[in-house]
């Protein structure tokens, strides 16, 4: 379960349940990329994959370095999605690797 920290949400360690902001690195691997995270705490690392199935309208969340965006996907391009916020409205372009369906 993740929590609100300021702007931004927290997620758990796998390992310590921690939580914490994290906000992930696009690692290439091979054949498909993944979003790295390590926790600061007791220094387990894990992945997960770039989501490449998103379609308009998927509900979904991005976590961007000032802040944790929570919105409906508007479109949909090969690196990048425009994300309606649901709390103001305004539309904005986010990395793919930034976003998780919910």
């Amino acid at each position: 379960m993740s929590r609100s920290v300021g702007a931004r949400t927290a997620d758990p360690c796998p390992r310590c349940l921690v939580e914490q902001v994290r906000l992930g690195s696009l690692v290439a691997g091979a054949g498909r990329d993944v979003v790295g995270y390590v926790c600061a705490r007791c220094g387990h690392s894990w992945s997960r994959p770039v989501e490449d199935d998103l379609e308009v309208y998927d509900i979904v969340r991005a976590d961007l370095d000032d802040r944790t965006l929570y919105g409906t996907v508007w479109q949909v391009d090969d690196d990048r999605v425009k994300v309606r916020d649901t709390s103001s409205g305004r539309l904005q372009w986010v990395e793919r690797w930034r976003v998780i369906l919910y």
